[in-house]
């Protein structure tokens, strides 16, 4: 499956995923909005929910917030976008605060909300996990292979650069 319909077929899964939550916790769209005090509005969120509108990381990691819920419990496991290994990778922080905002903006906030999550005071390095690729993947419409690839050419990952079977020019 190309890397660009594998990536929409996971963000249909990832809203599938928050449809799942919502509801197994008896809230309509509706509920949603008034118990969050406005913050998630019903026409949002189930926009997010069929697809229609692309979810960032960083309104996922809020919706599990909101949800009380991890936020990997909002990506499905069995859709994720296949992966040659289990692998954690370096992001040289500093390097990414020299990019232009409108080329790293995602990867940086994505970044900044990780460090937060995991009370990190290291302002030099930042290690992503798998699952933060998987999520990186769908926000940037790659596969993690492919994306790994563009984040080394950018110069913001440590060590040496793997192979991976879905890598595409960046």
């Amino acid at each position: 499956m190309p890397t660009s319909q594998r990536s929409r077929s996971y963000a249909a899964a990832v809203g599938a995923r928050l449809r799942a939550v919502r509801t197994a916790r008896g809230l309509s769209l509706l509920a949603v909005e008034h118990q969050s005090g406005g913050r998630w509005k019903a026409i949002v969120v189930g926009s997010y929910e069929r697809n229609d509108r692309a979810v960032t990381v960083v309104k996922l990691a809020g919706l599990a917030e909101f949800y009380g819920v991890p936020t990997e419990e909002l990506l499905p496991a069995d859709a994720a976008p296949s992966v040659v290994d289990d692998r954690n990778l370096t992001i040289d922080l500093r390097r990414l605060a020299a990019l232009p905002s409108g080329q790293a903006g995602p990867l940086a906030r994505y970044a900044a909300t990780i460090q937060s999550q995991r009370g990190q005071d290291n302002r030099t390095v930042l290690v992503i996990r798998e699952q933060d690729l998987q999520s990186l993947a769908v926000v940037y419409d790659l596969g993690p292979d492919s994306l790994t690839e563009l984040f080394f050419s950018w110069g913001v990952l440590t060590g040496k650069q793997p192979t991976g079977a879905d890598q595409q020019p960046a």
